[in-house]
């Protein structure tokens, strides 16, 4: 097999340089990437929010941002797996951090070891961290998703540890939703079964069950992002849109709720699924719910591998009660590319690949250049300005904390974060070991077990960070306590 390639994405550079007033110690640049975008740029000296970057329309503010260093720690060092986009990469690397990236995923044992002296994990759908990795990561600051899902992660042993998780929960989805578009067409046109016909040298031109899709009902579960993409591509292509959604949505154009899934199935053409992968959604559609399907229908399967009973599917196409069927994702996946979608994997692959007007890609929904690369952007953007800054906006297992950036009319000034045990009492403790200092800004925030605290003081002198540091490290509360200066 050709061993997997890196997608290079152009990107623009938008470059803030700010700076450490402390000198204790130099850091990087902050450099943040943008995807090309057809939205305009504002006009010069106008409003923009100082994270942004720099460039002609930057605030004064942004101008004025110091960079900020973690406390008493190594060099960052991160760790890339599965072939994460250079985009992606490059936004890292431009930090000075020390970035190792390998094109694959590594097995359990494999992982622990690499994970005891990394600050930064990025991964995308194959790398399993679980609790018993998780507890070996003893200098893991942050987790970088580089996909839409994140239950491959301990979620809450991330955070019991204090350890912030970011995805990038909506950057393929017009990926997802064009893959959906095109597998409707060549379902209902036969068009991988006459391509395979062809290789092998037969010609069989034929129209019996090929069908145009203008008029026919598409069915959606789960109305999020690819969801309702999804839904204005297929409408704008003569197609009637049901939905189901365990939330109320709005519909967009003339699409509209159903009450139940077995609604959909009932008067869907074709039933496309986009939902995530929960205890709920297991089996979502098995045997029952085929039987409820009409009769010739055809059913699509881009989200999760553990939301089709597959055996029940290969049941239903050779009954004949679907017409053909898209999966794209499977309950067991290979960890990299090779020879290794067999029996081995899934018991029933062989009778799965031996069926008609079946289309199984290998968890290939997001995989465009273009989706590739936002997704290294916002992923990569998300983790650097939680180790530089620690921002928590868009954390799936953290508070969303944020505070706006410390300036050169602020020296002498630290940012202490503290992550912490949900308990009263902790804001007093914090308050009390900072109260020699003017506190000029403070959030804090929680999330079940968790919380987290956030804040800027001044008029602090060098010798009194490691001390604030200590006392705050010693509370009973603490799980972890970051000091950026």
């Amino acid at each position: 097999m050709t061993p997997p390639q890196d997608i290079a994405g152009s990107v623009n550079n938008l470059a803030r340089t700010v700076s450490n007033s402390l000198n204790l110690s130099t850091s990087p640049n902050l450099s943040f990437h943008s995807p090309p975008t057809s939205f305009r740029q504002p006009p010069s000296g106008s409003f923009r929010d100082g994270r942004n970057g720099s460039g002609p329309g930057q605030s004064y503010a942004s101008q004025l941002a110091k960079q900020l260093k973690p406390f008493d720690t190594k060099d960052v060092k991160v760790l890339l797996l599965e072939n994460v986009n250079e985009a992606g990469v490059d936004i890292l690397k431009e930090q000075g951090y020390q970035v190792e990236a390998l094109k694959a995923s590594l097995s359990e044992d494999q992982l622990i070891e690499k994970i005891r002296d990394v600050h930064v994990i990025g991964i995308r759908s194959k790398t399993k961290l679980t609790k018993k990795v998780l507890e070996e990561a003893k200098n893991l600051t942050v987790i970088g998703c580089f996909c839409i899902g994140t239950n491959q992660v301990d979620l809450r042993t991330a955070a019991q540890k204090g350890i912030a998780v970011f995805n990038s929960p909506f950057s393929n989805s017009r990926s997802v939703a064009e893959l959906v578009i095109s597998e409707i067409i060549a379902l209902a046109r036969q068009l991988t079964d006459r391509s395979m016909e062809l290789h092998n040298g037969t010609w069989n031109k034929v129209s019996k069950g090929c069908w145009e899709i203008r008029g026919k009902t598409l069915g959606i579960v789960g109305y999020g992002h690819i969801g309702s993409q999804l839904s204005v591509l297929a409408e704008s292509m003569g197609m009637s849109v049901i939905y189901y959604d365990v939330l109320t949505m709005m519909g967009l154009g003339t699409a509209r709720q159903v009450a139940s899934l077995d609604d959909v199935l009932q008067q869907a053409d074709f039933v496309s699924v986009h939902v995530p992968a929960t205890a709920d959604t297991k089996d979502l559609i098995g045997p029952a719910e085929f039987a409820k399907m009409k009769d010739g229908s055809y059913l699509i399967n881009n989200a999760r591998g553990t939301v089709i009973d597959i055996p029940a599917l290969i049941e239903a196409s050779r009954s004949g009660k679907i017409a053909g069927a898209a999966i794209d994702v499977f309950p067991n996946e290979p960890a990299g590319n090779g020879d290794y979608f067999s029996n081995e994997l899934n018991s029933w692959t062989k009778d799965l690949v031996g069926l008609k007007n079946m289309i199984l890609t290998p968890h290939i929904g997001g995989s465009t250049e273009e989706a590739q690369s936002a997704i290294g952007v916002e992923v990569s953007t998300a983790l650097v300005r939680y180790v530089n800054e620690g921002t928590t906006l868009g954390a799936v297992n953290l508070p969303e904390v944020n505070l706006r950036s410390l300036t050169h009319d602020e020296p002498n000034s630290m940012r202490v974060i503290y992550i912490h045990k949900n308990v009263p009492g902790v804001l007093r403790q914090v308050n009390g070991i900072l109260l020699h200092h003017n506190i000029e800004k403070q959030m804090s925030d929680s999330r079940g077990e968790v919380a987290y605290l956030m804040a800027d003081i001044s008029d602090v002198k060098e010798e009194e960070i490691r001390d604030l540091f200590q006392s705050l490290e010693e509370l009973s509360s603490c799980i972890r306590t970051r000091v950026l200066y």
